[in-house]
């Protein structure tokens, strides 16, 4: 149902699942050698890539997340600087693979399960919860989530956090009306530290023209009351109204009979006929002897036609 999701999400997520998605990655010459069980996770982690954009099995992809997550739990993180980068690609691939089961409602219980709270959560983990509740309509789900994340310090240094501040804007606080909050959001510590001069504005704008569309709906007169009105004005002349509607409808039945007789008539036979009687009533007396010739012709013509 939401593998248009993934597909979507394959500029995003890619960049996280690129630094670990082969083994080659971890065995580069500049890097420190990789622990035995680190090394086991990055063959896990390749399966699960494998599973998911390969064969498209995507519980097995899930499956293969989930064994890397509890062999990742045995190895300290202090181990080795590559801890942080396997779990969030464990984790970009288990997101993606519970969307394609149709299971987005787990997603976020998922992820904090594995990483604790919400301000510890990677940027593009981050990113990809809220775009997914947004695909699905579930706006609300990430408001409390994202605002923790947003307001805590230790992310403000993060290099997606700007980004995060953006998505959060347009999918989170802009959709669900909570115009108050975003403009907080925008002025206050938040949008200093995400957003540039001519960001703020641009969001400002933005911020306004949703005022401005909830002001109008709210002074709009309700689908319910306008009915009503209407019928109370026009009570004292419903009479009226209902008789010419009957005459209309009567005149437009004629019209189509009408139409429907005259295409049924020859016309050429029919101005002929007319111009024969006009010949012997108007122009011509038949009484007269000099008019019989004229009058046996006009039988003929009759006649063949």
């Amino acid at each position: 149902m939401h593998r248009g999701f993934v597909y979507a999400m394959k500029s995003n997520s890619m960049t996280s699942i690129a630094p670990c998605n082969s083994m080659s990655s971890f065995h580069a010459a500049s890097s420190p050698p990789i622990s035995t069980g680190l090394l086991k996770i990055v063959v896990q982690l390749d399966a699960a890539v494998e599973y998911l954009m390969v064969h498209k099995n995507f519980q097995s992809a899930f499956d293969t997340c989930e064994r890397g997550f509890e062999n990742l739990e045995k190895v300290a993180e202090e181990e080795d600087s590559r801890y942080g980068d396997l779990k969030a690609s464990l984790c970009t691939v288990g997101i993606q693979a519970l969307a394609e089961l149709n299971q987005w409602r787990g997603v976020l219980g998922w992820v904090l399960q594995h990483f604790g709270s919400a301000d510890t959560m990677p940027t593009k983990i981050m990113q990809m919860c809220i775009l997914l509740y947004s695909k699905v309509g579930e706006h609300a789900t990430m408001q409390e989530v994202g605002h923790s994340w947003l307001h805590c310090l230790d992310n403000t240094a993060l290099s997606g956090y700007g980004t995060v501040a953006e998505l959060y804007l347009l999918h989170v606080l802009i959709p669900l009306g909570l115009t108050a909050e975003a403009q907080q959001l925008v002025t206050g510590d938040v949008g200093s530290a995400a957003f540039t001069a001519d960001q703020r504005q641009v969001a400002l704008d933005l911020i306004e023209s949703q005022q401005s569309s909830q002001e109008g709906q709210t002074q709009s007169p309700s689908p319910e009351a306008t009915p009503q009105m209407i019928t109370d004005d026009t009570m004292p002349h419903g009479s009226v109204i209902q008789r010419l509607h009957g005459m209309l409808r009567l005149l437009q039945r004629g019209v189509s009979i009408a139409r429907l007789r005259w295409k049924l008539i020859p016309v050429r036979r029919f101005l002929l006929t007319v111009f024969l009687l006009y010949l012997l009533l108007v122009r011509m007396d038949p009484a007269l002897p000099s008019s019989f010739p004229w009058v046996l012709k006009l039988l003929r013509l009759l006649k063949q036609m």
